[in-house]
């Protein structure tokens, strides 16, 4: 019979190295000290896994502002030579 780990068994990609090493020293432990390892263990990784949600979201959100500020740019510069080319038809 083979024992599946009761820790999320995750890539490099998908937790921090550390957490991983964490993950396999709580399984290495006996029965009854994984047990009050486990949930804090699980709130760690929920914690990170949120973290880079927001990461994500902000990220995303810088970027959205950088290219709106790009827009801005281009409008405003557009409006100055647009009012300048009045003032001279005006002269």
């Amino acid at each position: 019979m083979t024992h599946k780990s009761r820790f999320p068994d995750s890539g490099e990609n998908d937790l921090p190295r550390e957490l991983v090493d964490m993950a396999k020293a709580i399984a290495a432990l006996p029965e009854s000290q994984q047990k009050d390892f486990e949930c804090i263990y699980g709130r760690v990784v929920e914690s990170v896994k949120r973290r880079r949600r927001i990461l994500a979201l902000v990220q995303e959100a810088l970027a959205q502002l950088r290219l709106d500020i790009k827009y801005l740019m281009f409008d405003l510069e557009v409006t100055r030579k647009e009012r300048d080319e009045l003032r001279e038809r005006l002269d």
